[in-house]
């Protein structure tokens, strides 16, 4: 028996090293054969339960974890990773109970309270999500993923001397680090000093946050240098502040820079409050020969409004933050006299060259952002979901409103408003009042339209002439 579980041990170590390299196909085989050896060998369940979780091979996942705890309770990573598999799954009672069970076996685990923090703050328990985060920093005074997600409960609720220092936890920035030949800027005074605005990995980041080049400026910043997507490029060179704009596929042009900050940490760096945030809008621009030219492929009558219905897929919360389908937007045709033009790049593009029927939609093909915003600027009204799309639309001045989800609603939008200081009298926000629930939202947005529509005829801006 002793030697069956020394073989066993072997495999598991061997799996342990092969699930670190990332080979998940081995170190599942080498799991098993440990298993066949040693039926009762708990630590080798709960591996084998990492791994198919890893596969998105959920159910199996489960039952490897919980055979593990059945064999030994103690294991709190096992019970750690199960319960982020049930709160993934939204069982978020059982998540719960997974997780207080780990924080009593290990009262000290930083991580374990953190866990428990998002899975609260998921519910809409912030009160219990900020606390749970608050212990973890007093277990562990440098975690930074407590403090990281602590970050996005202050954000939300306007508290934004505290959020803005937690949020510079966040720590994905290795890379771009390391291609800069400057230090990253700590505050120092700016006056004559040559800067680089890094990049972030949202379009609607750099949309948002490329707007405090002005501000750098005016504490007297010689130079500004920002890095940016190169579907980007293109629009963000229309912004007053900036004096070189340069895109992720191009090398840095060699010069004297001084210091690199990413996006993100500029409204810590310039003490951002809400009655401070800098809204001078529009600060983005539509080139007017592209304006002209592009106005030609838009309905000629009617009230124009663009629509954005998908975001990214690979974002975290894209299920939730995206219509499942333009098919969702139906009720909106009802309004008289408004016109859809599709404002879809990527995710959506293919339903929007084929809508339903009944469901009258220009479709134009849409190069880059600036392409975009160049049918945006002839349209009347964008409707958007939470992405980059609806940012482009506040900074180019043109009314939007947001169509925001129930669960993991973005800490930028905080919380109860139906308004935003980033894009003040701009943007209205419509909010989902349950998961997963648009049809109320639907609803609204068409007794809103059809005030919208008719207070543009009466005005006499609600029809358009196309002329060559």
């Amino acid at each position: 028996m002793k030697l069956r579980r020394t073989a066993a041990e072997a495999h598991f170590f061997a799996a342990l090293a092969r699930l670190e390299s990332g080979n998940l196909a081995e170190a599942e085989a080498s799991l098993r054969e440990a298993l066949d050896l040693d039926h009762d060998f708990a630590e080798a369940y709960g591996n084998l339960g990492l791994v198919l979780d890893r596969q998105a091979r959920s159910l199996e996942a489960e039952a490897c974890y919980r055979k593990a705890l059945a064999l030994d309770l103690s294991l709190v990573r096992v019970q750690t990773n199960l319960g982020a598999l049930l709160a993934g799954q939204r069982r978020f009672q059982e998540a719960e109970a997974i997780y207080l069970q780990a924080a009593r076996l290990d009262p000290d685990s930083a991580s374990n309270w953190s866990n428990l923090g998002v899975l609260y703050a998921c519910m809409k328990r912030e009160a219990e999500a900020e606390r749970c985060y608050r212990r973890a920093l007093y277990v562990d005074e440098n975690h930074g993923g407590a403090r990281f997600n602590l970050s996005y409960i202050l954000l939300r609720q306007g508290r934004f001397e505290e959020g803005w220092s937690c949020l510079e936890a966040r720590d994905w920035y290795g890379g771009l680090a390391a291609r800069l030949p400057c230090p990253r800027w700590q505050g120092e005074a700016l006056f004559g000093k040559s800067l680089i605005i890094g990049v972030e990995a949202g379009h609607g980041d750099m949309i948002q946050f490329c707007r405090y080049a002005g501000v750098l400026k005016s504490e007297g910043a010689g130079s500004i240098t920002l890095i940016c997507h190169p579907a980007l490029k293109s629009l963000l060179r229309t912004l007053e502040s900036v004096d070189r704009v340069v895109g992720l596929d191009e090398p840095l042009p060699a010069g004297n820079y001084d210091y690199w900050t990413p996006p993100l940490s500029l409204p810590f760096r310039c003490g951002t409050r809400e009655d401070s945030i800098p809204a001078a809008i529009p600060y983005l621009f539509a080139r007017p020969e592209t304006v002209a030219r592009r106005a030609l492929e838009l309905p000629a009558h009617g009230v124009r409004i663009g629509l954005a219905w998908k975001g990214n897929p690979a974002f975290e919360n894209d299920h939730d933050r995206s219509l499942p389908g333009l098919h969702v937007l139906a009720p909106l045709w009802s309004v008289p006299g408004a016109e859809f033009v599709s404002l879809q790049k990527g995710a959506g593009e293919i339903e929007a060259a084929s809508p339903p029927a009944g469901q009258p939609l220009v479709a134009p093909a849409l190069a880059d952002f600036a392409d975009t915003a160049a049918v945006m600027a002839s349209l009347d009204l964008v409707i958007a979901v939470d992405t980059a799309v609806a940012h482009l639309a506040g900074a180019l001045g043109k009314p939007c409103w947001l169509l925001l989800p129930y669960y993991r609603t973005d800490w930028r939008w905080q919380e109860g408003r139906q308004d935003t200081p980033w894009y003040p009298g701009i943007m209205r926000l419509f909010r989902q009042r349950a998961m997963g629930e648009w049809g109320a939202v639907m609803a609204e947005l068409v007794s809103e339209l059809e005030f919208f529509v008719v207070a543009l005829v009466r005005e006499n801006r609600g029809g358009h002439e196309n002329t060559s």
